[in-house]
Parts: structure tokens; C-alpha cells; sequence
């Protein structure tokens, strides 16, 4: 061997080691050449810092009642007002961003990760494994989620969220299980995919090893959705009185009891309604950018914007 040779497969083999942190800094790359990508990543990152940082800056408490002050204009003690109650709008309101942002991440990830499994297996092993995972989809599909939610509201209370985040996640799967369905039909019949199955490497390592990465950009994708529509869905039903339940906070419950009173005490609905719709623009719009970041076609067509 010459040492030409020897210099290649060297340079071959740093590239080897190189090779699996490539496309996410590609990815990143991209996320971050767009106006929104970048807009939308500052944004979150603001939110999340004012949810979880946010409280510490404060002596009130989001339990703390302030009996001198009812219904108080935002002030030096009060910065963003009082409620009804004599409660901090600023402590209520960080609180309620906590479990909105926690409960649509948490849901999120469980509904892609049901929807990528479940249709991975429908697709992969085909038969009555199919057709009862389908059944199941299309039930479920059909089903009122709201409604169901609502009936299940008495599981949430007591501080069971968690509850709550499984519930609000099996709603969140159905569609996105069905193109991952389709996709894993076509994948099975692969060149790579057919060589494992000759070697012997059982079907569900081959699902979760050689399947389910292949769409990783689509699971990506649809986990940053899935995020802003959990948090809209837990709001809906807080705003009702079917999601999280007192004593804890919701932002759904605190824009319905600032709704009462928006006309002469604004600063009651118009912070948490404001950080809601901040939150959702901000996951949108990174969940846009991350679609396009992990499109090819779409980095060449329509460059940085």
C-alpha cells in the first residue's frame, strides 16, 4: 500500500467517526439559516426560561394570596396584577405556562412514539396484526376525543396530570400511525430491510434498528407539531374545567377566570392569554423550520428565509 492509500483510508475512516454527527449539525444548520427557525428558537427559549426561571425572581407564590390587594393593577409589589383572589397574576401565570409546556411535551412525545410503533408493526408484519391495529386506528379516529376527555376529567383531579398526559396522548397518534403504516410498507420490501430478514435479525429489531429510523425526520416533524396541539388541547379543556384541575394552575382555567373580568381588570386574561398564543406561534414556527431543515429538497428550492 502507498502512503497515498494509506492517507485516503485514513481520512476515510476520521470520516467514518465523523460520520453519525453530521447530519444533525446539517440539520441544525438549516434550522437555524431561516428567519424563522431562528425567531422561533429564541422565542421558546425565552418562554421556557421565563416559566422555570421566572418564579424565582418573585416572593409571591403561585398558593400565596396578598389580602391587601384584590383585584390590583400590575405594580412594584404586583408586577402583572392580582386576581379575584388576591393571588400574583405573574406567579399564577408562570405556573400555568409549567404545566402547559410540560403537558404538550410529554404528550407529544408519547403520541409520536404510539403512532410510530403501532403503525411500524401494522405495516412491517402485515396480516391480522394489520387489520387489528388498523381497526383500532380507524376507532379511535371516529371517537368524540373531546368528549371523552371531558367524561375522564374526575381522573385529573388531585394533582393526577400525569394521568392526564397518557389520556390526552392517545388522541394525538392515529393519523400520523397511518402514514407511518404506508411508509413501512414500502420500506419492508427494500433491499436492506429484506437482507437483515435472510440474516436472521428478528422483525422487531429490524423495526426499531433499520424501520423507524428512516422516518425519523417525519417523527421529528410531527412530535413539534404535536406539541402546540396538546397545549391547545389541555387549554381548551382547562378553559372548560375539564383538564388539569385545582389546586393546581392551567392556563386554560386562568384565561376562563380572566375572561369574567377582562373588560375592567384586563391584566386577568390578556398575560396568560398573550403567553399562550406566544407559545404556540413559537413551537409552529420551529416546527416549520425543523420540516424544512430535514428536507433536502426544500434547503435547495427555497434557501434561507
Amino acid at each position: 500500500m502507498t502512503v497515498a492509500d494509506e492517507e485516503l483510508a485514513e481520512q476515510r475512516a476520521r470520516d467514518t467517526v465523523r460520520a453519525p454527527a453530521t447530519r444533525p449539525r446539517r440539520v441544525a444548520g438549516r434550522l437555524l439559516a431561516k428567519g424563522r427557525g431562528r425567531a422561533g428558537c429564541a422565542l421558546l427559549t425565552l418562554i421556557f426560561l421565563l416559566a422555570f426561571a421566572g418564579p424565582y425572581l418573585t416572593r409571591w407564590g403561585y398558593t400565596d394570596k396578598d389580602f391587601t390587594a384584590f383585584l390590583a393593577p400590575p405594580s412594584a409589589d404586583h408586577w402583572w396584577g392580582t386576581l379575584q383572589t388576591g393571588a400574583d397574576v405573574y406567579a399564577v401565570t408562570l405556573r400555568g405556562m409549567q404545566r402547559s409546556l410540560i403537558v404538550g411535551l410529554l404528550a407529544a412525545v408519547v403520541g409520536t412514539a404510539l403512532a410510530a410503533v403501532v403503525g411500524a408493526f401494522a405495516g412491517y408484519f402485515g396480516g391480522w396484526t394489520d387489520r387489528s391495529l388498523t381497526w383500532l386506528t380507524d376507532l379511535l379516529l371516529v371517537l368524540p376525543a373531546f368528549l371523552i376527555l371531558a367524561i375522564m376529567s374526575p381522573l385529573f383531579a388531585g394533582g393526577q396530570w400525569p394521568v392526564f398526559v397518557l389520556v390526552l396522548a392517545l388522541f394525538l397518534w392515529m393519523v400520523t400511525s397511518k402514514i407511518v403504516r404506508n411508509m413501512t410498507v414500502s420500506l419492508r420490501e427494500r433491499e436492506f430491510i429484506q437482507a437483515a430478514r435472510f440474516m436472521g435479525v428478528p422483525p422487531t429489531r429490524i423495526i426499531f434498528r433499520h424501520v423507524l429510523p428512516n422516518m425519523s425526520s417525519l417523527l421529528v416533524v410531527d412530535a413539534t407539531l404535536n406539541v402546540s396541539a396538546a397545549i391547545l388541547t389541555e387549554t381548551s379543556l382547562s378553559y372548560f374545567g375539564f383538564g388539569i384541575q385545582p389546586p393546581d394552575v392551567s392556563l386554560g382555567g386562568l384565561i376562563a377566570d380572566g375572561a369574567r373580568t377582562a373588560v375592567y381588570a384586563p391584566w386577568t386574561f390578556w398575560f396568560c392569554a398573550g403567553l399562550l398564543i406566544l407559545t404556540v406561534l413559537a413551537v409552529n414556527l420551529v416546527g416549520d423550520a425543523l420540516r424544512d431543515a430535514l428536507d433536502p429538497a426544500s434547503h435547495r428550492d427555497g434557501g434561507a428565509r
